[in-house]
């Protein structure tokens, strides 16, 4: 049986009557959306900080310009994610049998949200990434011409790009789609990607460290 085959299957296996990740992120985007626009049309003129000279020098350092709910980095207390700190998600979310670490699926579900998702729909989700980890041949191919003495992350930046070829927001984009809609595709297009990218890490290490193949056991 082939790995998308399996993946299929266990995506099947874990399905759920409880909303799917981006079920749920449909769900809360009205509300999100409705949030700012009202932030803007009581707040749009209101100034948020100034800028030092040595600061346009030295890059975006220090300077607000950018809204990003999923983090905050405080230099005393750590990083939060959605309000909670590393223990709190220790604590909060769901873990692989046997393990006292969450799972990056609900981690993500929990940056994409703000919310803790299930049991259950962290292993769907996990099952819908596997289903969609497959590379494309031509991206496989492409970096088998890489030389091993090529960086890697230059390697990743060339893999990354060579799947463009698969956007789903690229062919919407093309054939006009509403602004509205944008959301849909770039959504896919993002769990798409963060499906492919072990696969793509896997492959350069292989060319770089081993000898190309992927997926043999014990190496």
């Amino acid at each position: 049986m082939s790995l998308r085959n399996i993946a299929k299957s266990a995506t099947r296996a874990y399905s759920t009557a409880e909303p799917t990740l981006k079920e749920r992120f449909a769900q809360l985007l009205p509300g999100w959306q409705a949030d700012v626009k009202d932030l803007k049309s009581k707040y749009g003129k209101t100034v948020i900080g100034e800028v030092l000279l040595e600061q346009a020098y030295g890059g975006m350092r220090g300077i607000k310009g950018l809204v990003w709910e999923g983090s905050v980095l405080d230099p005393v207390e750590g990083i939060r994610f959605r309000g909670q700190t590393i223990p709190d998600i220790q604590k909060s979310l769901p873990k692989a049998e046997g393990s006292e670490e969450p799972l990056p699926e609900a981690l993500f579900w929990l940056l994409l949200t703000g919310e803790v998702p299930s049991v259950a729909q962290t292993k769907a989700f996990s099952a819908e990434l596997a289903s969609r980890s497959e590379l494309p041949k031509h991206v496989v191919d492409l970096l088998d011409t890489c030389p091993a003495t090529l960086h890697p992350m230059a390697q990743f930046s060339i893999a990354i790009n060579a799947l463009e070829s698969e956007s789903k927001f690229a062919k919407a984009y093309a054939d006009g789609v509403n602004k509205k809609e944008y959301w849909k595709y770039t959504y896919e297009d993002s769990i798409d990607l963060l499906a492919k990218l072990p696969n793509v890490a896997a492959k350069i290490y292989r060319n770089v460290f081993k000898d190309s193949e992927v997926g043999r056991r014990g190496v």
